[in-house]
């Protein structure tokens, strides 16, 4: 009887451990992850997530970490080893691409609000104004080019071919081009000293901003389809995890709409959030 009495004792003093150890991993006694991490491309992406998604989950109770990126490869790599939670700085077709190269099996959980692209000069002070001949600077990689020539078209500039492939467009990819643009493909990094440069230059949002440049500036901003359009990645396994559905409905407040329309403004919203 004794030694039943003091086996008993153990084993319900391991269980009390064992219930101390889950709490302070940073989970809730009902097994509720409590800390994240979230990372982000350094800049507007990276300022998104701290000022508008970080403040909503802190009310839920959420320790949130930001971790901030200078390259579009590791915030993937990082999101799939578990380093991190969630990430912010990518749109779909970079997404399902990386994922297909590198094997992850990563999912969208939410479109947010993207700087656009636009076309940016200091010699002209309209669209209407390019003239003929004028040079260029586009990026040189095929995604932010095929962005590059369907802004051009929407801006009435050239015609493309149709169903443009964003994995592999290029400038043959240009059917009519009545002003005879001269195009000069750039990194799509240096694009913003272009504008210096050439007579005209077509600058992804991120990278405007990034140098101190007003989306508001520029002549033409692209309509930006939501498949360029940036949005919050998790792995698959983790999307119905209540940490997920709780950053989801972060980006979904009215909280995060005010933040956006007095910080973030130029950002091109997803159809979600026009409806």
């Amino acid at each position: 009887m004794k030694k039943f009495t003091s086996a008993l004792i153990l084993l319900l003093a391991i269980g009390v451990l064992s219930a101390c150890g889950s709490t302070s991993s940073g989970s809730s006694s009902s097994g509720d992850k409590k800390n994240i991490s979230i990372g982000a491309t350094a800049g507007p992406y990276s300022d998104m997530v701290n000022k508008a998604i970080k403040p909503e989950l802190e009310k839920k109770g959420y320790n949130v970490k930001i971790v901030e990126f200078s390259d579009y490869i590791q915030p993937n790599l990082s999101l799939a080893k578990g380093s991190i939670d969630a990430n912010l700085f990518q749109h779909k077709i970079y997404m399902e691409n990386f994922a297909k190269e590198k094997n992850l099996k990563l999912s969208e959980l939410i479109i947010v609000p993207t700087a656009p692209m636009g076309v940016y000069s200091k010699k002209f002070k309209k669209i209407e104004d390019i003239k003929n001949g004028s040079t260029v600077a586009i990026a040189n990689d095929p995604v932010n080019l095929a962005r590059t020539l369907l802004m051009f078209q929407d801006a009435g500039l050239i015609t493309i071919k149709k169903e443009v492939n964003p994995l592999t467009a290029s400038e043959k990819d240009v059917q009519e081009n009545p002003k005879k643009l001269q195009f000069k493909p750039l990194e799509a990094a240096q694009l913003p000293r272009a504008v210096g440069s050439a007579d005209v230059s077509a600058v992804p949002g991120n990278f405007a901003l990034a140098a101190k440049m007003k989306l508001q500036d520029a002549l033409f901003l692209e309509n930006m389809p939501d498949q360029y359009r940036n949005r919050v990645v998790v792995n698959t396994k983790d999307v119905k995890s209540q940490f997920t559905k709780d950053i989801k409905a972060a980006v979904e407040s009215k909280e995060f709409e005010k933040t956006i329309d007095k910080e973030f403004k130029g950002f091109g919203k997803p159809e979600w959030m026009k409806k």
